[in-house]
């Protein structure tokens, strides 16, 4: 029996209550259960007893007490306890929990899947640096946390597409292409240019693909590398995405919202919604009157548009794409664009509590040596996805990056999650694994098949019942990551049950030794060894990272 199912026989009990005439409130529509930390207390707990108490008019214990005697009548609880002020403690028999086991063997890589965010149309938008360089180590964070999020966000029903958004238009790409035809042309670097051995490849695979692009007046060589040198850098950055694991659904082009007006139909859109006003020869958008420190100016005195309008373009772009819920995932240096994005929504009379979701992304350091690793052979002055991959690969960079909250600043060790010690977390959880299999083939080694005939009610010590208590939480654990937006809960998960895994295989033997007989007991535990392998394959797919067989 899983969490969610004993919360199902809880609600159910409540129905059957309020129909007997016994407590007139309002079925819940969700029943919590928690594992309690105190093992003596039971397997789980509910409080539903406190929260129906008020409108029930009748004392929480005594509310806990009509829904107690129903749950004892239900076939695999063995007790429900009162404690306190009305907590409801219900401890389920071995064969009920130890059937666990075969739930999630059979369902496989379908297990921990569920519907919590069934239907919900989400844009998902992550990276989307400038494509002026390779990517650097804050996008690689949102690189791992943002596939990893959209990944659990389809576990939950949604129906998701991620999304990056290409800066190709504005200054930093006259910049970017300057830097180009100087390094082409053998002078230094313009003042705010780009600089790094990138630079120098991008200008020298331009001038091989283009014959006699040096010939070409200034105007026309800084157009010419200007487009090659753009196509170029995002051919680059979809390389170094794809062989990270992420893949982006659209590579959505700011240029794109230029060209087809629909910067200009934004505008006429929020002048309907009546936040447009004009001021000193340019026009604003009225963002102040929805928590912006500041109106936005959305066109310039000289007439010339502004990123913030191409920003108002984008989210109604996304809109009318069919996003329900649009999600943008920025970097450490942005916080400044929370309330100014939830304002165009507002301004386009969305629901900026709903309609769009700003998460801010915090630094990230590497250390080797004990020293903070700063600068990149190949850009200069950031280290950038290849030199990630490089020092640690990518299962390593993926887990790392993505078992901590965005909102805390991360600091890798690059010793320690390139060593094979337990101290290592992403080594830790991938043993666990490797472990199971190795246990697999041993099986097979000696004859040894999973049985059909499994007997749950075997799996009855106090290590056994660890470990079914935890896998019982998956499914539970992935939607609230996927309903707050936040896969390190999946990693925190992995962790505590390779912990649990690790401590079982210590304490209970699975395979006979020697000339020891094979037992009901044997083929018990190989159901319950291979229900742990599935669950930590389903949460390591979850975060984009492999699940090995051997280590």
């Amino acid at each position: 029996m899983t969490p969610a199912e004993l919360s199902q026989a809880v609600q159910a009990a409540v129905s059957a209550a309020v129909e007997a005439g016994e407590l007139a409130v309002a079925v819940p529509e969700h029943v919590t259960i928690e594992r309690p930390k105190n093992r003596d207390h039971g397997d789980y707990a509910t409080n539903v007893a406190l929260q129906l108490a008020k409108p029930a008019g009748k004392p929480p214990r005594a509310v806990a007490e009509l829904l107690a005697e129903r749950l004892r009548g239900i076939t695999g609880v063995t007790k429900v306890d009162i404690a306190g002020p009305g907590f409801m403690n219900i401890t389920l028999d071995a064969a009920t929990q130890g059937e666990l086991a075969r739930t999630i063997v059979e369902a496989g890589s379908a297990f921990g899947r569920n519907e919590a965010l069934k239907g919900l149309k989400i844009n998902l938008e992550f990276v989307s640096a400038n494509p002026t360089g390779p990517i650097h180590i804050g996008g690689v964070r949102w690189a791992a946390v943002g596939d990893s999020l959209g990944r659990i966000l389809k576990a939950t029903g949604a129906d998701v597409t991620t999304e990056y958004y290409l800066n190709d238009a504005g200054v930093q790409i006259s910049k970017f292409a300057k830097s180009l035809q100087a390094s082409a042309n053998g002078r230094p670097a313009p003042e705010d240019g780009y600089v790094g051995e990138y630079i120098a490849d991008i200008a020298k695979a331009i001038v091989e693909g283009v014959p006699g692009v040096l010939d070409l007046s200034e105007d026309e060589q800084l157009e010419v590398f200007r487009t090659e040198g753009l196509k170029l850098m995002v051919a680059e950055i979809q390389r170094s995405m794809e062989e990270f694991g992420t893949h982006f659904d659209v590579w959505f082009s700011e240029k794109s919202l230029h060209d087809s007006g629909a910067v200009e139909k934004a505008m006429e859109r929020l002048r309907e919604q009546g936040h447009v006003f004009e001021q000193d020869g340019a026009i604003w958008l009225r963002t102040t009157d929805f928590g912006d420190d500041k109106d936005r100016v959305l066109i310039k005195a000289d007439g010339e548009t502004t990123y913030f309008a191409a920003d108002a373009a984008y989210y109604l772009s996304k809109r009318d794409r069919g996003s329900e819920v649009s999600v943008y995932m920025l970097g450490a240096d942005h916080h400044g664009y929370v309330n100014r994005l939830k304002a165009i929504a507002a301004c386009a009379g969305d629901d900026m509590d709903r309609n769009i979701e700003v998460k801010i992304g915090q630094f990230v350091k590497m250390l080797r040596d004990g020293q903070e690793v700063r600068l990149s052979k190949r850009a200069g002055n950031i280290i950038t996805i290849d030199d990630v991959v490089e020092w640690i690969g990518v299962d390593a960079a993926r887990y790392m990056l993505a078992r901590s909250s965005t909102d805390s600043t991360i600091t890798i060790d690059i010793d320690l999650v390139t060593s094979q010690k337990a101290e290592n977390p992403v080594f830790y959880v991938q043993y666990a694994h490797a472990r199971m299999c190795s246990v697999q083939r041993n099986a097979v080694e000696k004859g040894i098949t999973r049985s059909a005939d499994f007997k749950p009610e075997l799996l009855s010590t106090e290590w056994e019942s660890n470990l079914l208590g935890e896998l019982a939480q998956f499914p539970g654990v992935v939607a609230k990551s996927g309903e707050w937006r936040e896969p390190h809960h999946v990693a925190t998960y992995l962790e505590k049950l390779a912990r649990e895994y690790h401590r079982f295989y210590d304490n209970c033997q699975i395979l006979p030794k020697g000339d020891e007989e094979v037992t009901d007991l044997t083929h018990a535990r190989l159901w319950l060894a291979d229900a742990t392998r599935t669950v930590i394959a389903n949460g390591l797919t979850l975060l984009g990272v492999t699940s090995p067989e051997r280590m």
